[in-house]
């Protein structure tokens, strides 16, 4: 049929240049059948995008919107004009191959172009649920969109130089080294980024410290070459991916969905201070609630600093604001040049932070308050008071 178009047209138009006259009138027809074609698919396409928004399901609405639709109805022409070139002009035609060539750079770009906005509203949608948004799957979609492109570019060099995308991509494998050189950050980052969510060692969200680059906060983004942490002073610090799998990190998030954080605090105990009390001693520690002189049991029963141990494990076996069901304890540690350490270690229910430092101070307010009821003096290196006050009793001695 658009042959037969042509031979009209050569029959009804003679003359010298008539020939260019066909030509124009073959590139004008053909542009105004494709303007027709895009408008025509583009209403389809919108009737199926209405059709798509009066589902119940939401996912068809992220992956099928308007961008995408408007990229198919982009393609459609260029399909429509690649089919319908040889049959109005001849093969060997110059003007029948630049068309060809231009048409099928604009298909190569359409295609690469839908297949990017796919991927963008595959993650879009992915992103936006509640139980897929934390994995770290920037990356992956990043690469994917540039292995698109990628191949959209050797497609592209293998239409203008008439040469198979094959061919292309073997010349492109005899300069892998430097390819090498010049994507080394992005193929780490890939690999890194598949690595992080195949291991679930990152997500969005999470609260990560890493000493090495001054980074403690938490995780707001993570892409092809860059994981970016909202630190605790509101600055915003960016590494390579690839830098949390040879280096190590850590992630406090198991911390935060077991429910319990940790205290592990010490005090240092003057040695000197570490005696037996006497009866009327343990009877006034009674008086006062903190000692219990029926249970008090061991070898050394009125040893101060066991009594002290024993009322600090009592207090936090029956304190609101521990995790009884983890870990606590109090123990003492080993004997060092400044003091003996007594480590109190336990759970408390909250993990955020503005609350668990308050219950962690509440409670060794406590404690260092109730050292000197036992008779017991914490250790600290002599201050200028000190010193001040040996030289005055030294004074009083003269």
């Amino acid at each position: 049929m658009l042959q037969t178009v042509r031979e009209f047209l050569a029959q009804s138009i003679s003359g010298p240049g008539s020939g260019v006259l066909i030509d124009a009138i073959l590139l004008l027809g053909i542009a105004l059948t494709a303007v027709i074609t895009f408008f025509i698919v583009k209403a389809l396409l919108y009737l199926l995008d209405s059709v798509v928004r009066n589902t119940a399901t939401t996912w068809d609405d992220d992956l099928f919107n308007h961008r995408l639709f408007s990229g198919v109805a982009q393609l459609a022409p260029a399909l429509l004009i690649n089919w319908m070139l040889p049959n109005l002009f001849e093969e060997t035609d110059p003007l029948n191959h630049w068309c060809r060539v231009t048409t099928s750079f604009y298909i190569v770009w359409a295609v690469v172009h839908i297949i990017n906005v796919t991927l963008s509203n595959l993650y879009n949608a992915l992103a936006s649920r509640p139980k897929l948004k934390a994995f770290a799957i920037k990356g992956v979609f990043q690469m994917g969109k540039l292995i698109s492109i990628a191949l959209g570019a050797i497609v592209a060099i293998s239409l203008l130089i008439g040469k198979t995308p094959l061919a292309i991509i073997t010349t492109i494998g005899a300069s892998a080294a430097v390819l090498m050189l010049v994507f080394r950050d992005t193929i780490l980052g890939l690999v890194a980024s598949v690595q992080l969510t195949a291991n679930e060692m990152l997500h969005r969200g999470d609260w990560i410290s890493a000493p090495k680059y001054d980074v403690n906060g938490e995780v707001i983004d993570v892409s092809l070459t860059t994981v970016k942490v909202r630190n605790w002073d509101n600055s915003v610090s960016t590494i390579p991916p690839y830098s949390l799998i040879s280096d190590s990190f850590r992630n406090y998030q198991a911390m935060r969905d077991s429910g319990g954080r940790r205290i592990e605090r010490s005090i240092l105990i003057d040695l000197s201070t570490v005696r037996f009390l006497t009866s009327e001693e343990v009877d006034r520690l009674a008086a006062d609630g903190f000692v219990n002189t029926e249970t008090a049991t061991g070898p050394h029963p009125h040893n101060n600093l066991t009594l002290l141990r024993r009322y600090l494990e009592n207090y936090v076996a029956e304190a609101s604001f521990v995790r009884h069901d983890m870990t606590h304890m109090v123990r003492e540690m080993e004997p060092t040049p400044n003091g003996l350490p007594l480590q109190i270690y336990f759970f408390t229910p909250t993990t955020e932070w503005v609350a668990f430092e308050k219950v962690q101070s509440d409670f060794m307010d406590h404690v260092y308050s109730i050292v000197r009821a036992f008779g017991l003096s914490l250790f600290q290196s002599p201050a200028g008071s000190d010193i001040a006050r040996l030289n005055q009793q030294n004074r009083s001695l003269v």
